[in-house]
Formats: C-alpha cells, structure tokens, sequence
C-alpha cells in the first residue's frame, strides 16, 4: 500500500486542489470548505496514483510447468503416448 504523502499523491492532489483553492480566494468557499475539499483533493489523488500504478505493473513472469507438477495438466494415471 503506498503512502499518501508520496510526492506523486501530493502533486496529483494539488493539481485537484487547484479549482477549489482558486475559489477559495476568490469568495465563492469559505475557509473550512477548502480544508474540507482539499482533504479529498489528497485522497482523490491518492486513488489516481493507486489507480495508475496498478495498471501500469507488468504481471508476474509465468514459470512452465514441470512434468512432477499435477497440475500441469497431464494426467498421471493416463498411459503414456506411444513412441
């Protein structure tokens, strides 16, 4: 789980925050609207990081399966093919 204070959840929350905090200074939201919506600024940052590097992961290599393996698929009570 990554942290909420990495740089990147803080420059993605700040670049959510960026309406709210310019209607802030403008009059439109009081002091404690803009506390308010700029904690959701971070955890929607938050999100979109999470959201971003989980799909960007490659998945882990697949390893072949060996002959001893049960489940590779063979059946170990079948008779062998013929040579």
């Amino acid at each position: 789980m990554i942290s909420p204070f990495r740089g990147d959840v803080v420059l993605a929350g700040f670049v959510l925050a960026i309406p709210v905090l310019l209607l802030g200074m403008r009059g439109d939201f009081s002091v404690d609207d803009v506390v308010t919506r700029l904690l959701w600024c971070l955890g929607a940052g938050w999100l979109a990081v999470t959201v971003v590097r989980l799909a960007s992961t490659p998945p882990a290599p697949r390893t072949a399966p060996t002959a001893a393996d049960p489940a590779s698929g063979a059946d170990p009570d079948s008779e062998p093919a013929p040579a």
